[in-house]
């Protein structure tokens, strides 16, 4: 039952960056074409002010955050799919999905916290990359709870009841 709770918390943080994958690649492709983005532009929503402000440049160039955003979905991918289907039993697989994931938690934090109390505006496709490093986040956090997979459960084992034989 491990190994089918632990597989699925897999697949799940694998579709997840696989989303991640695709807002990143959609986001940096707008930025290099230079096209109007899906997405509202008034009130606290505005993806066009948040995506033409100097957060979302990686600081000290022009390159688009959403580059490192697109690497970190693939590592995480990578991370995801080795843990599921190559090495489902190496604890240190987990480990470094949560420790990834904690890297991108910081970053969403900072991110946001940017988007609020900066710029006042936030970017819903931003906002939808966010929630998939949130919940990627606190999957890694519950497979690392999770028994290793050759461990089993501590089960008392029944104990044979002897008795004697009486010859009569």
């Amino acid at each position: 039952m491990t190994f089918i709770r632990r597989s699925g918390g897999q697949i799940l943080i694998f579709a997840l960056s696989l989303v991640g994958i695709a807002i990143s690649i959609y986001l940096t492709s707008v930025h290099y074409a230079k096209v109007p983005l899906v997405c509202s532009t008034t009130g606290l929503v505005d993806c066009a002010s948040v995506l033409s402000s100097s957060y979302s440049v990686v600081p000290g160039t022009t390159i688009p955050i959403t580059v490192p955003g697109l690497a970190w979905s693939l590592v995480m991918a990578g991370l995801a799919f080795a843990a599921w289907r190559l090495w489902p039993e190496q604890r240190n697989l987990r480990i470094a999905e949560f420790v990834w994931s904690l890297i991108g938690m910081v970053t969403v934090l900072y991110l946001v916290y940017a988007e609020l109390v900066r710029l006042h505006h936030i970017c819903a496709w931003c906002t939808a990359l966010h929630v998939t490093i949130l919940v990627m986040f606190l999957v890694t956090m519950l497979n690392l709870q999770e028994p290793e997979l050759d461990e089993a459960p501590d089960v008392e084992e029944e104990q044979p009841v002897v008795t004697a034989r009486r010859d009569r």
